[in-house]
C-alpha cells in the first residue's frame, strides 16, 4: 500500500527499497504457494496444470532473484 505522503520517514526505509523488498517477498511467497498447488495437481494427475504452476513458481524465484540483486546494488548505495 502506497501512500502519497510516506517516502520512509514512518518506516525509516525509503520507498523504493521498501517496494523492492516487498516484491522480493511477494515472488517467493508465490513460489512458496505455488508448490502446494503444484502437489495439488500431481495428485489429481493434472500432468498440464503442474507444468503451468512449475513455470509460474520458476517466474516468481528469477523474479525474487533479480528483486535481490537489485536490492543488493541499491542499499549499499543508501
Amino acid at each position: 500500500m502506497t501512500s502519497s505522503t510516506e517516502t520512509g520517514g514512518v518506516t525509516g526505509t525509503q520507498d523504493k527499497s521498501y517496494n523492492l523488498i516487498w516484491y522480493v517477498e511477494a515472488c517467493l511467497s508465490n513460489a512458496l504457494r505455488l508448490e502446494s498447488y503444484i502437489q495439488d495437481a500431481e495428485r489429481e494427475k493434472d500432468t498440464e496444470v503442474a507444468e503451468l504452476f512449475r513455470k509460474a513458481q520458476s517466474d516468481s524465484r528469477k523474479g525474487a532473484e533479480l528483486g535481490k540483486k537489485l536490492l543488493r546494488s541499491r542499499l549499499r548505495d543508501d
